[in-house]
């Protein structure tokens, strides 16, 4: 496994690294000290597994840096590790293309879980963004606690008005410029964030709530 970490603070970096490459011998781990030079090591290293990005730092702010790398490489995932813990900055994040994001609060064994989430084609979301209850479509009492769209992210959205038109996974990916494995990233989110076990259950708590 080869993972990017991009972050302006080379002790947190070194830090970061000697953690990740616990995960096996075979781990390599490429350091960035900002964004710009993070997108410069994309060609350099097209091997790359995943990125682990910080979202403030000088210059390229890490909402830019996502849809760079987005554009760049949209099969490479990325999990932003923020010391921002507003549910906002998640939502903007993960609406911006992360598959992840990880507090730096948060303990060693929750970011190493994140990766191997993500590197799995899940998304891992903190429970800071998904508090509250979980939607249910089961019935017409389904809405309790928090509604959908505190929790789902602009993209999801997106991509579920797609899932309620009976759109395949190939062709959301083409029509928003995303890789089917993202695609499919966000669909096991929605579900997860719903409550629900299908595209057609999806859906109907999408209408219910008024989302689509």
């Amino acid at each position: 496994m080869k993972l990017l970490i991009v972050d302006d603070h080379a002790v947190l970096r070194e830090g970061l690294a000697a953690l990740l490459q616990q995960i096996g011998a075979d781990t390599t781990v490429v350091q960035a000290r900002d964004a710009n030079e993070a997108i410069a090591l994309l060609g350099s290293h097209p091997d790359l597994d995943i990125v682990v990005l910080d979202l403030m730092m000088p210059g390229m702010k890490g909402l830019d840096a996502l849809s760079e790398f987005g554009r760049t490489r949209p099969d490479l995932p990325v999990i932003v590790l923020s010391s921002s813990e507003d549910p906002l900055d998640v939502r903007k994040a993960m609406a911006a293309g992360a598959l992840g994001y990880v507090p730096k609060s948060a303990s060693q064994r929750v970011l190493l879980s994140a990766i191997q989430l993500v590197m799995k084609g899940e998304l891992y979301v903190p429970p800071l963004v998904l508090g509250g209850n979980r939607v249910s479509a089961n019935g017409p009492g389904y809405r309790t606690g928090n509604r959908p769209e505190q929790t789902l992210t602009a993209r999801q959205v997106e991509i579920l008005k797609f899932l309620s038109e009976g759109e395949p996974n190939k062709s959301i990916a083409k029509v928003l410029g995303l890789s089917e494995k993202t695609v499919k990233a966000h669909i096991t989110a929605i579900f997860k964030t719903l409550n629900v076990e299908n595209r057609t259950q999806a859906a109907v708590a999408g209408r219910n709530a008024g989302l689509i």
